[in-house]
């Protein structure tokens, strides 16, 4: 699933900086996969960065798109950087909340698949 966005107005994003008024947001969501994909481009059309959100596959009843945001978050710099963002915060919620062993194990693999995929230059970040 691909949806579109605009942001309405600048704001200041404590890991990403001034993400500007009409930066343009596309956001790539898969139903099987634990994470998901923004793209954000300047209001210009020169890429800003991608943002990627480690999350527990979302569902969608065809109204409402729904996922349980699992802390851990992949920023991919137009230069090539990779930060990984919020792994102290999500083994401290792991611990806190009793994560079962196939929820821990399923984050750190989506961690390790979006590192793979940028690195492939694959889909979503051929671009790059």
């Amino acid at each position: 699933m691909v949806l579109q966005g605009e942001f309405a107005e600048s704001i200041e994003h404590p890991d990403l900086g001034l993400i500007e008024k009409n930066t343009i947001s596309t956001e790539y969501f898969w139903l099987d996969r634990w994470y998901n994909v923004f793209r954000f481009q300047q209001p210009d059309g020169k890429l800003r960065n991608f943002y990627c959100n480690v999350n527990m596959p979302p569902k969608f009843d065809g109204k409402v798109l729904d996922y349980v945001d699992m802390d851990i978050d992949v920023i991919l710099w137009p230069e090539g950087r990779v930060v990984t963002l919020d792994e102290d915060e999500f083994e401290a919620n792991a611990s806190r909340y009793d994560y079962p062993p196939y929820i821990r194990r399923s984050v750190h693999e989506a961690v390790d698949q979006l590192k793979q995929l940028i690195e492939a230059r694959e889909f979503p970040f051929e671009s790059l």
